[in-house]
């Protein structure tokens, strides 16, 4: 087992992973992104795409992402006020689409009946809902700085994690992270004590590329709202361990850790995923499945 801490251009990395995450975390902020990411909208065409949230609730998500350069706020008049991707915005849909594709593959799904057929099937969960519950597991404090300590080292010492992931901190601050990501299924515990990564935990990989990749690419210097999907390219200095490590784990078998539905492609970090007509999978339902509290979802 390595011993010795990760090198700078990794914590680098982890920082600025961790910054992205602190962006898209805030609850309905990656269902507007989604909304908006092929066109240009009025508060009043946002509004009926996303019924469930009440007034309160979207105009701080649209400051919210204002204010952190995803989302462009253009005011004609004073009534006519429309919302739309920034480049910076636009080059953040493969990245959900990275998250969402992990998501599907990784996250547990109840079992439902097919109208058509009556066979019992996966339930089919919208990407931007998949995107969500992945973000509840890895954006909570310490939790990516944890797995990320254990991408590079393989496995490691409740002690070691406390010390590398959680400076300032005291050995017992570390048990409650750990269990929750072990209950989660990121994680696993060995007799000797030790911890590891999962399959699911291993596969979280091109995730920690993905944003890695996004939060090193600069900010374009004019922010143009159009041609979608042609946002700044990807730094081509990546270094860190999920910066510069391919995934360790092949596409999981239908038989893995929960029945893989159908996943987004994960494309290069300039071209959207998905199509207009494909954002949330299928029709948006009253209001989204919320997270059940149990393992991985």
């Amino acid at each position: 087992m390595a011993t010795t801490a990760p090198p700078p251009s990794a914590s680098h990395d982890l920082s600025g992973v961790t910054k992205t995450l602190d962006l898209l975390a805030p609850r309905w902020s990656v269902w507007v992104l989604m909304t908006l990411s092929s066109q240009t909208l009025r508060y009043a065409e946002i509004k009926p795409r996303l019924p469930w949230l009440a007034d309160g609730q979207l105009h701080p998500r649209l400051r919210h992402l204002t204010s952190a350069g995803v989302v462009d706020r253009t005011e004609y008049a004073p009534r006519h006020v429309t919302y739309g991707l920034t480049s910076r915005g636009a080059a953040l849909m493969p990245v959900l689409a990275t998250i969402a594709s992990w998501g599907d593959t990784y996250l547990e799904k109840d079992t439902v009946a097919n109208k058509t057929t009556g066979e019992i099937e996966p339930e089919r969960i919208p990407p931007a809902q998949n995107i969500d519950d992945a973000l509840a597991l890895i954006a909570p404090r310490h939790a990516t700085p944890i797995l990320w300590s254990l991408q590079a080292r393989g496995s490691a010492t409740a002690k070691t994690l406390a010390t590398e992931a959680m400076p300032g901190y005291g050995l017992t601050a570390v048990y409650k992270p750990l269990e929750r990501l072990a209950a989660d299924g990121l994680i696993t515990a060995s007799g000797s004590g030790d911890y590891q990564l999962s399959a699911s935990g291993l596969a979280l990989s091109p995730v920690f590329q993905a944003i890695s990749a996004w939060a090193a690419a600069p900010p374009a210097e004019t922010d143009a709202r159009r041609p979608r999907g042609q946002g700044p390219a990807p730094s081509q200095n990546r270094s860190g361990p999920w910066a510069t490590t391919p995934s360790r784990r092949t596409t999981p078998a239908a038989t893995a850790v929960r029945s893989a539905g159908p996943a987004l492609t994960t494309t290069a970090p300039n071209s959207p995923a998905w199509k207009t007509g494909d954002l949330f999978s299928h029709q948006i339902p009253a209001r989204p499945v919320s997270p059940t509290g149990g393992p991985r979802r």
